[in-house]
């Protein structure tokens, strides 16, 4: 029992908690309390009112209007756009993760139901998936839940107009009664094959911020071994830069073509996809060297943290994260511009969709790259000059 009496014991066991503590809020924090909210969908109601055969109109688009808007328990914040045309730009533009169409004959389609001719209508909803899968998922089932619901309403007051006229009601209309919507569903801007459902850029991330980590450790060992031989600390510093983007160049290469030809990831654009790893890699590199060299191997707690914080957000929606997740970290670190950037470029057409994010990581990482130059200048601590011994006097 006396391993217990040493203080290294206590002492381990309290890093262990503080390991856990602090790793625990980095992987599961952010996501074990994830769930989707006000979620951008666009919906377009082109439905024109029927005459029924009683008198009266029937407007069922309005009324899905309301019911869609109205309904609380959907996780979907609506906005309500004139055209299909124009919803499907929304999309394009990465302003919903879905959309529903109403179209002109609903309220004809459902009126026919208590016809000899049932001619039940369709419902578009479109999931945008490339933007992101989770919510485009959310999208489609709540969605086509509302749908049943509503279409199960629709069937009931059909139903009892019906009855209330004859008691007999054919094959072909009791058949039209079960279905009276059909959801018709449709993907834009979907992910491809083995792309990890979507997940795609957010791994490309990960793995390239390692690299670069690797990157920068092995320029800055080496800058220090060239400061030791006797080159100039400026000089030394000033060639880490350098080397830093063409090694980066390089290992986004190499990822590129491993996840295209050893795994089959489909990649529409892989060139493009290179030169954005390559842009987000290089960012990655100049604010891992310029910690290293200003900070020291300290900065490596830093860096690690930093990618371990940042890892569970990076394939979410920003709509599902809690306030604290999104305002402390989601919206600052630099693997989410990444991640986000290479979503554009991969599933919206490459280069030409990329949004602000491009310039978010030219600025960080030309910011850091002016710190890591800086460097090259700090102060160093005098080495102490060892006083010669008396034998030696």
């Amino acid at each position: 029992m006396a391993i217990f009496k040493q203080k290294i014991v206590w002492i381990g066991t309290l890093i262990v908690l503080i390991v856990l503590v602090v790793f625990g809020a980095a992987m599961m924090g952010s996501v074990l309390g994830a769930k989707p909210k006000e979620v951008p969908v666009a919906l377009v109601v082109l439905d024109q009112p029927a005459e029924l055969p009683g008198g009266g109109t029937l407007a069922v688009g309005e009324m899905l209007k309301e019911k869609l808007t109205s309904n609380a328990q959907l996780p979907i914040a609506w906005t309500v756009v004139g055209s299909e045309a124009e919803a499907r730009k929304g999309l394009d533009d990465r302003q919903y993760y879905g959309a529903m169409i109403v179209p002109a004959d609903l309220s004809s389609g459902v009126a026919s139901l208590a016809s000899a001719a049932p001619k039940p209508a369709t419902v578009k909803i479109i999931a945008n998936e490339g933007w992101n899968t989770q919510a485009a998922t959310v999208v489609k089932q709540g969605l086509a839940q509302a749908m049943r619901l509503a279409g199960a309403e629709l069937s009931k007051t059909t139903l009892e107009q019906i009855g209330a006229q004859t008691q007999q009601v054919s094959v072909t209309t009791a058949s039209a009664l079960l279905s009276p919507i059909v959801v018709q569903e449709e993907t834009m801007h979907a992910v491809g094959v083995n792309n990890a459902s979507g997940n795609a850029p957010g791994l490309l991330t990960q793995i390239m911020w390692m690299g670069s980590l690797v990157s920068a450790l092995i320029l800055f060992f080496a800058g220090g071994a060239a400061i030791k031989a006797g080159s100039r600390r400026p000089a030394a510093i000033v060639w880490q830069p350098v080397a830093g983007i063409v090694l980066t160049g390089l290992a986004s290469a190499f990822l590129v073509w491993e996840a295209s030809s050893w795994y089959g990831m489909e990649l529409a654009e892989a060139t493009q996809t290179w030169l954005f790893l390559w842009l987000a890699g290089a960012a990655f590199y100049m604010i891992q060297a310029a910690l290293l060299n200003w900070i020291g191997m300290p900065a490596m707690a830093i860096l690690v943290l930093l990618m371990f914080f940042s890892m569970p957000m990076l394939n979410m929606a920003p709509e599902f994260l809690s306030t604290a997740s999104h305002d402390w970290i989601y919206a600052w670190t630099p693997l989410r511009f990444a991640a986000v950037g290479l979503r554009e470029v991969m599933y919206f057409g490459g280069m030409d969709a990329v949004s602000s994010n491009a310039a978010v990581l030219w600025s960080v990482g030309g910011g850091f790259l002016l710190l890591l130059i800086g460097s090259g200048w700090k102060r160093m601590k005098p080495k102490t000059q060892e006083l010669p011994t008396p034998e030696a006097a």
